[in-house]
């Protein structure tokens, strides 16, 4: 049974009340500290966990996320699942802006990360996580269910690509990546899902489509403005969505 949820957002969903009697928890761990206090609270009988991805205020860069304090923190309250929620660029014609995709599948196209919390094996033990099947199917089928009965337009599956940033990917890169079989395209989501995996966490993404990189010729280019534009906007659907969530789970 699902007692305790890690929520892990982006800029702007720690601004909205999921529940009530909220208060802020502090941890630090083995790797230092995570990228924010944990927003925490009840919610449907649930313990509820949420951790600014890029800090309250957006000032840590993908590269410079902690991942690894960030989910060692989650484990160490105990999160039963994590639900990780990111905004994307759409490789795809059929993947609209504003629509959400649940990625089963990642391509990690980062350079600079700590990508493992086995940085040594003990003497005889090996761990080599497998990675086969990353985002949890139970929690990627209750999210589409829960959408589909409130109407929101949402893609049961797909692969995303997550690159180094800060930038954004060239007009080749993204044609390079449609050519991979890539839906979607963010910076955040590897190394998260392979350390929640590597702890032994359930873990599943939201990832709402906020722009078309720039591999569409009738679209103009992917910019910060219109991201924060986008995602903004529908922040009041994903939090729904999370709250319908919770509640089924």
């Amino acid at each position: 049974m699902i007692k305790k949820i890690g929520i892990i957002g982006g800029t702007g969903l720690e601004k909205f009340s999921l529940f009530e009697n909220q208060n802020y928890v502090e941890l630090t761990t083995r790797y230092g500290q995570p990228s924010s206090s944990f927003l925490s609270g009840q919610l449907y009988n649930k313990d509820i966990f949420i951790l600014s991805r890029h800090g309250r205020d957006h000032t840590i860069p993908p590269t410079q996320i902690n991942n690894r304090a960030n989910i060692l923190a989650l484990k160490t309250l105990g999160c039963d699942v994590i639900i990780a929620i990111t905004a994307c660029g759409s490789l795809k014609e059929e993947i609209g802006i504003g629509d959400i995709v649940l990625p089963d599948q990642f391509i990690d196209f980062t350079r600079h990360r700590a990508i493992s919390f086995f940085e040594a094996f003990p003497v005889g033990v090996l761990k080599h996580t497998p990675m086969a099947d990353p985002f949890d199917e139970s929690l990627r089928e209750a999210i589409f269910e829960v959408a589909a009965v409130n109407n929101i337009q949402c893609h049961q599956k797909g692969t995303v690509i997550t690159i180094e940033g800060p930038r954004f990917s060239s007009r080749a890169e993204s044609f390079l990546f449609r050519s991979w079989g890539a839906d979607i395209i963010n910076m955040t989501t590897a190394p998260e899902v392979i350390l929640a995996n590597e702890m032994e966490i359930p873990y599943a993404a939201i990832a709402l489509s906020t722009d078309y990189d720039c591999w569409k010729s009738d679209e103009a280019a992917v910019s910060w403005k219109e991201v924060l534009k986008v995602f903004n906007k529908n922040i009041n659907r994903v939090t729904f969505l999370l709250q319908k969530l919770i509640e089924r789970v």
